[in-house]
């Protein structure tokens, strides 16, 4: 995020709370890729692929070992260094970026899939994210959107507590419109934490760009 700000809090303010949250707390999301992650791109030719807002890299490094070229982008430079250090470590060649998504620009037609995993965003910048995901699918790519649904926020599991930044299948069919939508529904993912038992409510997007031609 820029200066616009995140929920009424700055950019600067954002991106501290999560390198401190990356500092103090481990693997926060765990080091295994998201589950519906695994099981929609699973099988996938590897090609280019973009992840973004990678976090600590658990997509990322997934991606690589399926044979994925993989660039990462996220806001965290702690979460990035982390991912980096991981990906050393693991023997796997990904780039990793720390960047604003408002400000950074990725390659047009670049990239064979492209991720938004847990991507939270008002609505103004959301759609210009999204946009850019948009553009950077090459033809007959693959997007993939895993998110909090507006729903969890009433009757599920964890997430955000603002509705700004939750999702709803209409708004996520506004903004992949020009992509051939092959789901774009609610999902439920079990969750089991020592405070949290229960079922999250999320929003999963499938989509393909069209072929050229």
């Amino acid at each position: 995020m820029n200066g616009e700000g995140f929920g009424g809090i700055s950019g600067d303010e954002y991106r501290r709370r999560w390198n401190d949250r990356y500092a103090t707390r481990g693997m926060t999301f765990g080091a295994d890729p998201n589950v519906f992650v695994a099981a929609y791109l699973a099988g996938l030719p590897p090609g280019r692929a973009l992840d973004l807002g990678s976090g600590q890299g658990r997509n990322a490094v997934w991606l690589a070992r399926q044979g994925h070229q993989v660039v990462a982008v996220d806001l965290s430079s702690v979460g990035t260094e982390q991912a980096a250090a991981w990906a050393r470590d693991a023997g796997l060649d990904i780039r990793f970026v720390a960047a604003d998504l408002l400000t950074w620009e990725p390659e047009e037609e670049a990239f064979d899939l492209v991720l938004l995993s847990y991507l939270q965003l008002p609505p103004a910048a959301r759609t210009v994210i999204h946009a850019k995901a948009v553009g950077a699918l090459a033809p007959g790519g693959t997007l993939l959107l895993v998110a909090h649904h507006l729903d969890n926020l009433a009757v599920g599991v964890g997430g955000p507590s603002s509705p700004d930044v939750l999702y709803t299948e209409e708004e996520m069919a506004g903004d992949f419109g020009r992509l051939a939508i092959e789901r774009n529904e609610r999902v439920l993912r079990h969750v089991e934490r020592e405070d949290q038992v229960g079922d999250a409510i999320d929003i999963l997007v499938l989509a393909r760009k069209p072929p050229s031609g």
